[in-house]
């Protein structure tokens, strides 16, 4: 069955960066276009990046585009999400998820995505 395991999640000060790994198995990964999304505490989950099957296209929230990057390695089964200049309202919990149906996928549409991991806990301290 689909599997998707979140790790990299920490503590960063202020202006630090991480990087996020999702590794995802059971089934065809280069297949499937491939999300971040998070949920800050206390409020509603919110999408953050999406990334095409092949990774030749990526799209971001305005909240994060310019400081994060998404990536993945088709090879590896595994999706990044590289996270520079950190805020404080960066600090949630990160899921990666998997789009509904293979090839094509409205990204910025968190709808379109039905399965997600168990997420990695980010905090940003100022």
């Amino acid at each position: 069955q689909v599997q998707l395991v979140e790790s990299g999640g920490g503590l960063a000060q202020v202006g630090g960066s991480l990087r996020l790994s999702c590794a995802a198995s059971g089934f065809p990964f280069d297949t499937y276009a491939m999300t971040w999304a998070r949920q800050p505490p206390g409020k509603e989950i919110e999408w953050v990046s999406g990334i095409v099957m092949d990774g030749t296209k990526a799209e971001y929230s305005d909240s994060v585009k310019d400081r994060f990057t998404i990536s993945r390695d088709n090879r590896k089964n595994t999706l990044y999400l590289q996270m520079n200049s950190l805020k404080p309202e960066d600090t949630a919990l990160y899921f990666c998820g998997k789009a509904a149906r293979s090839g094509w996928a409205p990204l910025q549409n968190i709808r379109a995505f039905n399965s997600w991991g168990q997420g990695t806990q980010v905090t940003v301290s100022s």
